[in-house]
């Protein structure tokens, strides 16, 4: 198929998935409303965003079905849609665990002339920051007594499942997967035979993890993920994968539906249920699609700010605050050039990732 009659055949699910989310976004922002439902940011720099409807994610779960209700003959789409599904409703027990406060974090001010140290940081003079090791408590009534740093106020800290739980809920989501029997054995060329299996498992869960930690600031993770979809459906046009290129241009299409109310200043979030959907969703589609090393090089400011976690709690780097874009935040960059920067930066990749393989096909 030439790559102008894949285009014209992709880009309808692109549209109806695009349509269909900003259609039902008002009508899921004003639920949650309703119901309550908003988010409360432990970021000091974000708190002006206390109030705003979070599992917003709904929205773009919504506009999967849509697009699963008139491609359900594609056997991808059932797929990668039933893998989303799993993936939303452990996100949204996260997200409904997270509605309940678990302790109140001070936040305090050097007021001192010089460096504090606190903690893992050192604090410079008129910088905030939250008390959250042990280390940090046992030092902050001395430090206050001191007079070098004061408590200007208290945050609340949601509840959230252990960092194992997390990873083994999410290993649960990979499994539905593998059960189906329908993960290929070659994959990019190479057969893997019972690999498949762990790679489906890594793939899935670092999906999954790397959305869920850029979906930190306005427009973050759905600008990113639409740029890497799209990559992704014209690199799966090139190589003659239709049905995988209707699955990215789907993706791409519930994520710039939903960046139209999620762009700063953000009028939803879309909260765990949201990023858990769509990091499920993307990874099924590479590993099904057969598009994997191509979705990860993509994909690579998500990972690339997973992996600089990992490095700050293995206390081989230290990061003021955590994930890199906060620290950025904290540091000075507004929040609107720390997104910028990571969808330009997301962008060169994408149309280099594209240009360099026609270099060489």
């Amino acid at each position: 198929m030439s790559l102008n009659l894949g285009l014209l055949t992709s880009i309808i699910p692109f549209i109806i998935a695009f349509v269909g989310v900003v259609f039902f976004t008002p009508y899921v922002r004003l639920a949650l409303l309703k119901a309550g439902i908003t988010d409360n940011p432990i970021v000091s720099e974000h708190s002006h965003k206390k109030g705003t409807p979070t599992m917003g994610g709904l929205a773009i779960i919504l506009g999967m079905l849509l697009i699963l209700s008139l491609y359900y003959q594609n056997k991808l789409v059932v797929l990668t849609v039933g893998l989303m599904v799993v993936a939303a409703i452990i996100g949204l027990l996260d997200d409904l665990i997270g509605l309940k406060i678990k302790e109140f974090q001070k936040v305090v001010k050097n007021i001192y002339s010089k460096p504090v140290e606190i903690g893992m940081i050192t604090l410079e003079p008129g910088n905030e920051a939250r008390i959250i090791t042990s280390k940090a408590k046992k030092q902050l009534d001395k430090l206050s007594n001191l007079n070098r740093i004061e408590v200007i106020r208290e945050i609340p800290i949601k509840s959230e499942l252990r960092e194992s739980n997390k990873i083994l809920a999410q290993i649960m989501v990979s499994l539905f997967l593998v059960i189906s029997g329908a993960i290929p054995t070659t994959l990019s060329g190479f057969h893997v035979g019972l690999l498949a299996i762990p790679i489906t498992i890594i793939g899935v869960v670092g999906s999954i993890n790397a959305v869920n930690l850029i979906d930190g600031m306005d427009g973050l993770a759905s600008g990113i993920l639409g740029m890497a979809s799209v990559a992704c459906a014209i690199f799966s046009i090139l190589t003659g994968r239709v049905d995988t290129a209707i699955v990215f241009m789907a993706i791409g299409g519930v994520c710039f539906g939903f960046l139209v109310y999620n762009k700063i200043p953000a009028s939803i979030f879309m909260g765990d249920i949201g990023s858990f959907a769509l990091g499920g969703l993307y990874a099924a589609a590479a590993i099904m699609g057969d598009v994997i090393i191509f979705a990860v090089v993509v994909l690579a400011v998500p990972i690339i700010s997973v992996i600089i976690s990992l490095m700050h709690r293995a206390g081989i780097i230290n990061l003021a605050v955590e994930p890199l874009h906060h620290t950025l935040n904290h540091i000075g960059w507004s929040e609107s050039k720390i997104v910028v920067t990571y969808w330009a930066a997301t962008l060169i990749i994408c149309v280099g990732a594209l240009y360099f393989y026609h270099l060489f096909q």
